[in-house]
């Protein structure tokens, strides 16, 4: 065999062991890390292609990873869906309390920082909002996505709430109900994602931060009339 058959032959055998290896790793991934993977295709494969149309099959596509891996950790789609509505759910809630935790104590900036948490890339992402729609959608014959789905919406609106009677007290705002107010935001919130979600050329997060803000200013003006153009 002359040198250079041997080093092309070498070379061969190290280019194997390492895609061996490097497909030995990507099987054995840490339980976690191989969860968080599936969880985010499935994030992927619902907003392309819908809850109903989302499979085993559709998951493992976007994954890179076989079936067996998603039965393995997930046994069923429908446990699948449960795992990464859940997933959503406790990114929404860790991402507000994280920005009401530093907003400080004046409620004036802890509202403005649950109002502005909404439009914040890792809450308002296309994915996500296309997720969230989804189970929605189902929620009325899903017991389990709208009891998710209701504790999420009931600890935001509990720490909106409170945050709005504070603002109320504070500024001795007269016939402004603190419940009203948090279903209002609540609504345009939900309104600007749709809008987000289905004509992203004509809105933008920017701009459906500033029209939950110019409410506030109409709302509380002698605390948030400074902060219409931010």
């Amino acid at each position: 065999m002359n040198d250079c058959s041997f080093i092309a032959k070498r070379g061969r055998l190290t280019y194997i062991v390492r895609t061996m290896k490097a497909a030995m790793k990507k099987r054995t991934a840490p339980k976690e890390e191989r969860q968080q993977q599936l969880i985010q295709a499935t994030i992927r494969s619902v907003a392309r292609n819908g809850l109903s149309d989302t499979t085993m099959a559709t998951v493992a596509s976007e994954a890179g990873l076989s079936q067996g891996i998603i039965n393995l950790h997930f046994q069923s789609k429908e446990r699948l869906l449960v795992e990464t509505l859940s997933y959503i759910a406790d990114e929404y809630r860790t991402a507000w309390e994280q920005a009401l935790s530093s907003a400080g104590d004046e409620p004036a900036d802890k509202l403005a920082a649950l109002v502005s948490v909404d439009f914040k890339k890792p809450v308002c992402h296309p994915n996500k909002l296309a997720v969230w729609f989804a189970f929605w959608g189902e929620t009325k014959s899903r017991p389990t996505y709208r009891r998710i789905c209701a504790m999420r919406d009931m600890a935001y609106r509990k720490e909106m709430v409170q945050v709005c009677h504070e603002l109320i007290v504070q500024g001795g705002y007269q016939d402004v109900d603190a419940e009203t107010v948090t279903a209002c935001l609540s609504a345009m919130t939900s309104g600007c994602w749709l809008d987000l979600l289905t004509n992203p050329r004509s809105m933008s997060r920017l701009q459906a931060k500033r029209i939950c803000m110019s409410y506030l200013v109409t709302t509380f003006p002698r605390h948030f009339a400074e902060r219409s153009d931010k």
